[in-house]
């Protein structure tokens, strides 16, 4: 449910490095949205649901959501496009 989110954040400092090396910024570019293709479903995971109490899983998939909108934020700055404060 949430391997490509993961395998996208993994990939990043990767993407980000060849982006660099090569002057392409459209690496990048691809690459952050991919990462937001992956994130956009597993936001609904995120917090509890109706009566359901938070739990450590719940902290663990808001840290990863949180990681995810650094990388965004971080990566849209580098292509000189402000990223909005939330959605």
């Amino acid at each position: 449910q949430h391997a490509p989110l993961l395998t996208a954040l993994a990939a990043h400092p990767r993407i980000l490095a060849a982006a660099a090396t090569h002057r392409a910024p459209d690496r990048l570019a691809r690459h952050l949205v991919t990462l937001a293709d992956a994130v956009l479903p597993f936001l609904y995971t995120v917090l509890p649901s109706g009566e359901e109490k938070p739990s450590a899983a719940h902290r663990a998939r808001l840290a990863l959501a949180e990681a995810a909108g650094t990388v965004l934020a971080g990566g849209l700055s580098l292509l000189g496009i402000d990223a909005p404060e939330h959605l």
